[in-house]
């Protein structure tokens, strides 16, 4: 009897070992642009690493790669119709299934990366179908259309959100006046709960989730507010003005050690606030203008923080806790920035993929090659898992090897 309870034990834990690799995400594991990746390359040759495969009929879209365990999932658009592609790590497709009309007015495409947790794939679509799916072979589970289920108001660009979970609960930024952000059970599409928030339109925000000892919250971004509502019941707990000329707020808030970092483009800039101890309010510290990337993100190392600006004029370094710049450089364009193995990875709108170094001053860039593949914007984030660096420009998603 010990000896099957043992076995029964072991089994038990191999099985949530199993679980725990199949989650994929926005922006890595905890959604802040760092992949837990080790013995990387730490240059590339002249013409840039090896290119594995490229696969170049995905139809335009910005959906970044999720790779879960040995599959790999992306989204694009075939004749106005949005499809979920999935492919060996070797590169062949495995399926292709259809979901549902999508975003094809300006900047048309998929807007979201599938989000990936325990053999279910999520997306968000351009026009506000959320759909889910199993991940093995794409079969449907359930679908709510957040415009007609939820009365949300879309927005001059198209839904574009990263969802982020907690437990067993999918959240969404619907932006309805009622229903501002849901919370979907995640096996049934049932509603959770739902919060007015501040009844603002959303901001192409994909939110972050922190975990405190005793609260779990979800931070996001919408029209005019950052908000901070609690994980388990939507209450709003705190809002903190951010505004811009546009209303787009399109980077995931970044959390460290009490502080929290949001940045917006178009000349806003990065505000810092200090989280209380119970997440029940917050407070400004400072407020940088330089790093305010529109949509590429910015990591932190060391405590500092690597980033673009929006208007091409330098890849920023600053003090995390005083905003202060410690140093600037123009190693590439604009664009969004990854962190994996100590190294920076930064994708330019003008199709450069740059391997810097993070020093105390700033960046230095070591490496670089241009996209080969694909059309149209280079907007989908760099991903990199099982040592390959997965690129999507467009029509095309390329997979380089960068293991020592």
């Amino acid at each position: 009897m010990k000896k099957f309870i043992s076995f029964f034990g072991l089994c038990i834990i191999s099985m949530n070992l199993l679980w725990s690799q199949d989650i994929a995400q926005w922006r890595g594991p905890d959604r802040n642009g760092i992949y837990p990746e080790t013995g990387l390359q730490k240059i590339w040759p002249e013409t840039g690493p090896a290119l594995v495969w490229h696969f170049d009929e995905l139809g335009p879209g910005h959906s970044s790669a999720a790779v879960a365990g040995d599959r790999i999932y992306t989204a694009g658009v075939i004749n106005g119709i949005g499809y979920i592609f999935c492919f060996s790590m070797e590169g062949k497709l495995q399926w292709k299934i259809p979901y549902g009309e999508e975003w094809m007015e300006s900047w048309p495409g998929v807007r979201s990366t599938p989000l990936i947790k325990e053999g279910k794939l999520y997306l968000l679509s351009g026009l506000g179908k959320l759909v889910c799916r199993k991940a093995d072979d794409g079969a449907f589970i359930w679908s709510v259309d957040v415009t007609k289920d939820f009365d949300g108001r879309n927005i001059k660009w198209g839904y574009t959100e990263n969802l982020a979970f907690d437990g067993n609960t999918i959240f969404c930024t619907v932006g309805g006046i009622s229903n501002n952000v849901v919370a979907l059970n995640k096996n049934t599409g049932k509603l959770v709960w739902s919060t007015k928030g501040l009844s603002e339109v959303s901001a192409y925000c994909s939110p972050a989730i922190i975990r405190l000892q005793n609260k779990t919250i979800l931070v996001t971004q919408t029209e005019n507010h950052i908000l901070g509502l609690d994980a388990g019941s939507g209450t709003l707990l705190w809002s903190q003005e951010q505004t811009n000329q546009y209303s787009v707020h399109a980077n995931t808030p970044l959390y460290y050690d009490g502080l929290l970092f949001c940045s917006s483009g178009y000349g806003r800039g990065g505000i810092m606030l200090q989280l209380s101890p119970d997440g029940s309010s917050v407070k400004e510290l400072w407020r940088n203008a330089s790093m305010d990337n529109r949509m590429g993100g910015y990591v932190l190392l060391n405590d500092r923080l690597y980033g673009s600006d929006d208007s091409n004029k330098a890849w920023y370094c600053l003090d995390w806790k005083t905003g202060k710049e410690l140093g600037s450089d123009k190693i590439t364009g604009k664009g969004n920035i990854i962190s994996a193995d100590g190294m920076l990875y930064c994708y330019s709108d003008k199709g450069d993929v740059v391997l810097a170094l993070p020093g105390t001053n700033g960046l230095t860039r070591v490496s670089g090659f241009k996209v080969p593949y694909g059309t149209d914007q280079h907007w989908a984030h760099l991903v990199i898992a099982n040592g390959k660096l997965f690129v999507r420009h467009g029509t095309s998603l390329m997979v380089y090897n960068i293991k020592k």
